[in-house]
């Protein structure tokens, strides 16, 4: 009841803003004296813009604390810089940041879908990336305004259990699993951000009618609700449930947790065809807060954008990277090859309704 109540709190917190940019006007050639106080001028602004670092920044993490730890420390081990980190779900971490508003302590906030960030860049809470921050990614996977960046790709897939559910009985669409075939038979997390983010990507891809539909056929059909994605690949490797709903990478934390590779498991992915709402590929990505005390926070991003830090989330968490270079997880297709739907990740900002229609339908 208190993640249900965190999320409402999010519906309730994110009403959506534009903002518009001002054009810069043309100046006339300056003299020498004036250009040499312009450029005094601009060294005392970017001293100003660029203070000393203190050693410390405060990170909001929407992603667990098992994950993400050790590449903070490895982060701190490599700068010095120590990072004071809040742990909660990214729905609970944006209803924070969105409650707090100017006045939060947050230097960044880290989250698990790009639908969250995008509803607190929404309220103009997240301040714009440098361009070369947002070079090392491709534009598919950052802000349009560049107030976050991907950090990692992750694949919304089919896990099922190889011994209940034959390949050939696997549903080309997420949309089948509405079907009297499946009822009783498929996990999913309605309270988890990507499960709601993979909603908002079938209202936006859908419409409205159709994803209503769909989640009420859901409700309908005797889901398996679980709390958690890993709850969920659990229980589909143990044969407690036939299929569920996830992000790819639980199975490969599964695996690590049993000590056996993960085709040794009874739980295998299915990654839905022809660019199915089903195969939605995220991103977890970073913003910074507000305005900057100092470089720590974007020394932080510098960091997990680098190789060090990608290779981390490759090896460690069996994400994808967001940087040019680096192969994936191994045993994965690579993500050029997966056949996602055509969906800009901007457009999942509006958790609200979605999380209404979650409630409707009974799921939550």
């Amino acid at each position: 009841m208190i993640r249900v109540t965190r999320l409402a709190l999010v519906g309730a917190l994110l009403p959506m803003t534009l903002a518009a940019c001002s054009p810069t006007e043309e100046q006339a050639p300056a003299s020498e004296d004036t250009a040499t106080e312009a450029t005094d001028a601009a060294d005392d602004s970017a001293d100003e813009a660029a203070p000393e670092s203190d050693g410390t920044l405060t990170l909001y993490s929407g992603r667990n604390e098992e994950l993400v730890q050790p590449v903070l420390d490895d982060f701190t081990s490599e700068t010095g810089i120590e990072v004071e980190v809040r742990y909660a779900d990214t729905a609970a971490m944006a209803a924070q940041l969105l409650e707090e508003g100017e006045n939060s302590p947050a230097d960044a906030f880290l989250a698990q879908d790009a639908g969250a960030l995008g509803a607190v860049s929404a309220e103009g809470l997240l301040e714009e990336l440098p361009p070369e921050t947002l070079d090392l990614v491709a534009d598919t996977y950052q802000s349009a305004d560049g107030t976050w960046v991907g950090l990692t790709g992750r694949s919304r897939v089919l896990a099922y259990n190889t011994g209940a559910v034959p390949e050939d009985e696997l549903p080309a669409s997420v949309q089948e699993l509405t079907g009297p075939e499946w009822t009783g038979r498929v996990g999913v997390a309605p309270t988890n951000a990507s499960f709601q983010s993979f909603v908002t990507a079938m209202r936006v891809l859908e419409g409205e009618d159709a994803a209503a539909t769909w989640l009420e056929g859901l409700a309908a059909n005797d889901p398996q609700i679980r709390e958690r994605n890993g709850e969920i690949v659990a229980d589909v490797d143990s044969g407690a449930i036939d299929v569920g709903l996830v992000n790819h990478y639980y199975v490969y934390e599964l695996a690590e947790e049993q000590g056996v590779a993960p085709e040794e498991l009874d739980v295998a992915l299915h990654f839905f065809p022809d660019g199915d709402t089903g195969a939605l590929v995220n991103i977890s990505g970073l913003g910074l807060v507000g305005e900057q005390p100092d470089t720590d926070a974007q020394t932080l991003v510098d960091y997990l954008l680098s190789d060090a830090g990608q290779t981390y989330f490759v090896e460690q968490t069996s994400e994808y990277p967001m940087i040019e270079g680096l192969e994936g997880p191994a045993g994965l297709p690579a993500l050029e090859e997966l056949e996602t739907p055509d969906i800009d990740l901007n457009d999942l900002e509006d958790l609200q309704t979605t999380i209404g229609m979650i409630t409707e339908a009974g799921l939550l």
